[in-house]
């Protein structure tokens, strides 16, 4: 994993991503809604002429979606022959993070995030929360008991509710 991250904010707690896995940041002003998709699939956009899911993270992490505004950014990202775009607050931000600072996330602390937290890291008097993006894209076999990612709202199991 490099030290290198990826700093975004949703709902005012700050997130990091390690930047391999982070494909471009984007501004956002709003996604084409897919039929069925689940509530927290803000829909498709087109990045660099490749059709992708948006994630709202707000949504998915059990926050109000709140409208997009001149600070909302979309995270590309990139696992395997995946790419999706993570809706979040605000992302402007690349740090160099001491992997031997790294700590687990406790288990208090992963629960507002459904799980979806990994790790922190305290930068001073920040506090970040490392992404666990395999659970986020649903790839993780427990993602579906956190969440129904990945199933359409008729609970179709055989069809992904996101292409990629």
């Amino acid at each position: 994993m490099s030290d290198l991250h990826v700093v975004f904010e949703v709902a005012g707690a700050s997130y990091a991503l390690a930047v391999e896995c982070v494909r471009q940041m984007d501004s956002f002003s709003g996604a084409t809604r897919v039929p069925g998709a689940m509530a927290h699939v803000e829909g498709i956009v087109s990045v660099r002429g490749r059709v992708v899911p948006v994630i709202d993270l707000r949504t998915l992490f059990g926050h109000e979606c709140v409208p997009p505004t001149l600070d909302t950014r979309i995270v590309v990202v990139e696992r395997g022959a995946r790419v999706v775009a993570l809706r979040v607050d605000r992302a402007r931000e690349v740090m160099k993070l001491d992997p031997e600072q790294m700590q687990a996330a406790p288990d208090a602390a992963a629960l507002p995030a459904r799980g979806f937290v990994r790790a922190v890291w305290l930068v001073g008097a920040r506090l970040l929360q490392v992404i666990d993006l395999p659970k986020v894209l649903g790839e993780d076999e427990n993602s579906h008991e956190n969440y129904r990612h990945g199933f359409f709202d008729d609970g179709a199991r055989d069809r992904r509710a996101l292409p990629g």
